[in-house]
């Protein structure tokens, strides 16, 4: 593929007015969407591969991408102004975003997480378009083993990173989440396990209820609780400086590899890429004091590195027919829907198909600037509504976003159940983000573990494969960080005036 192509594409796309309105009018739905809790890109993305299978192969994708990444997106709206992430993906973002809110600063947070969305998304398409035969190589080196040692690592990193006292506590918060997400059917031998002979416990505790009653009935009861809950008036303005975002450049090219990388895993996606994006730019910062608390670092990392994981989630969809996340397996039926059969034969059989893919992906990144200043205008005034107002407005949200993803009432008492449930254990200072994360990668570890297990007979070929060995010292050596011994010997004392 030449670049001359990839922008030939983009000048025909430009240049066609009712593609463009289409293109517009699908990146703001995706962005509302994406805000809306328990509306998810997945979601948008499926009910719109029947709605446009009689239009043009081209008019579909580009409603079809143009939501995808708006979706996105717009998960970060809410986690800013209402500390309730729209996506999973977004759930790293609240964490600084909605203390920035708190600061009177949610314009500058919507802006700079609207440009690291932005910005993310084209270093995903880049990485997309020049290596991604090289990428998926690296993919295919993933087997169970590594991915079940890569979520473990993911879910200890989140525990270690968010534990504002003792780091154990982050790692009880990861282990319950994944206990959560253990119950149900067992996928690899249909046994049930932990439902204690209850029907509804069969289909196991979705991810996206538990989620909305976390960041959401735990967020709507600490507001209620206050005795006055003072309105922030929020400074400054919704478009960001380009002054003020240039000496993030590196930390943002950083996180896009990080967030291209984990999305060319197949299964990982863009919930894991922002989450990692995240902790590695705490572990780098010179001000980690500040992560949690409102950090402008947090939020970039966060949105870059969930935006650019699209680009590598598509890698090994185009290049190997595996998606790399869910809303790419959706978008996997799209394509077989309008005649694209992805794999290796695809560069040879279509070759124009991904610099046209690409394109889109570039304008509809572009627009995003434009939408998300518009949407987000409408949704910034919801600071100025009073809590005893806006809360019970959000928990009716809530509880709509929770019965809304099967249409079953059992969801909503488990929205409900793990608010109640969490916000007792955030008053104790265990962390949010190691729970959620835990719910997220449990299944991934959990059936991984196991069926390398079934493939091997035992753990042997962690010491046989040079990723699973790397990622099990790193584990082992996070463990041993925690070790009263350990501490004590890395300790120096003060220096003797």
């Amino acid at each position: 593929m030449t670049l001359s192509s990839f922008f030939q594409n983009i000048w025909e796309l430009a240049t066609n007015p009712l593609l463009m309105l289409w293109m517009f009018i699908s990146v703001t739905i995706g962005i509302i969407v994406g805000a809306m809790p328990g509306l998810t890109a997945t979601m948008s993305i499926a009910i719109l591969v029947g709605l446009t299978y009689g239009l043009s192969p081209e008019l579909a994708f580009a409603i079809i991408l143009s939501v995808y990444v708006g979706a996105i997106y717009g998960g970060s709206i809410t986690a800013v102004l209402l500390n309730i992430p729209g996506t999973a993906s977004a759930a790293a973002t609240a964490l600084d975003g909605y203390p920035l809110a708190l600061q009177g600063r949610a314009n500058y947070a919507i802006g700079m997480t609207r440009m690291a969305s932005f910005i993310g998304t084209l270093f995903g398409l880049l990485l997309l378009l020049t290596i991604a035969p090289l990428l998926a190589k690296v993919a295919i080196l993933f087997t169970s083993v590594e991915m079940a040692l890569l979520a473990l690592f993911g879910v200890l990193v989140s525990g270690f990173v968010a534990a504002p006292d003792l780091k154990i506590k982050g790692w009880i918060a990861a282990f319950i989440g994944m206990l959560m997400s253990m119950v149900g059917i067992d996928l690899l031998h249909g046994t049930e396990r932990f439902t204690f002979g209850q029907p509804m416990l069969m289909t196991g505790f979705a991810f996206v209820p538990i989620m909305i009653g976390v960041f959401g009935i735990a967020q709507v009861i600490d507001n209620l609780s206050l005795p006055q809950a003072k309105r922030i008036k929020q400074t400054g303005s919704i478009l960001p400086k380009l002054k003020d975002y240039v000496k993030y450049i590196p930390l943002t090219l950083r996180s896009g590899f990080i967030g291209t990388g984990v999305g060319i895993i197949p299964g990982a996606g863009e919930d894991m890429g922002g989450w990692l994006a995240y902790f590695a730019a705490k572990f780098t910062s010179k001000k980690k004091h500040l992560f949690g608390k409102g950090s402008t670092e947090g939020i970039i990392a966060a949105e870059t590195g969930n935006n650019a994981s699209i680009g590598g989630a598509l890698v090994p969809l185009i290049t190997l027919s595996i998606p790399g996340s869910a809303p790419a397996a959706v978008l996997l039926g799209a394509l077989l829907l309008h005649g694209v059969r992805p794999g290796p034969m695809l560069m040879t059989e279509q070759p124009d198909f991904l610099p046209q893919l690409g394109a889109i992906l570039f304008l509809a990144s572009c627009i995003l600037l434009i939408s998300g200043i518009i949407v987000a205008k409408f949704f910034i005034r919801a600071l100025d509504i009073p809590p005893k107002i806006l809360m019970p407005m959000v928990a009716v949200m809530c509880v709509i976003g929770s019965y809304a993803i099967n249409i079953r009432i059992f969801d909503v008492f488990v929205m409900l159940g793990s608010g109640l449930v969490f916000y007792v254990l955030h008053k104790q200072k265990y962390p949010m983000a190691p729970l959620v994360l835990g719910v997220i990668l449990g299944p991934m570890i959990d059936e991984n573990l196991r069926r390398s297990f079934m493939v091997h007979g035992d753990l042997g070929a962690v010491f046989m494969r040079p990723i699973a060995l790397v990622l099990t010292g790193l584990i082992v050596l996070m463990l041993l960080t925690q070790i009263p011994w350990v501490q004590s010997k890395f300790k120096t004392s003060p220096p003797r005036l």
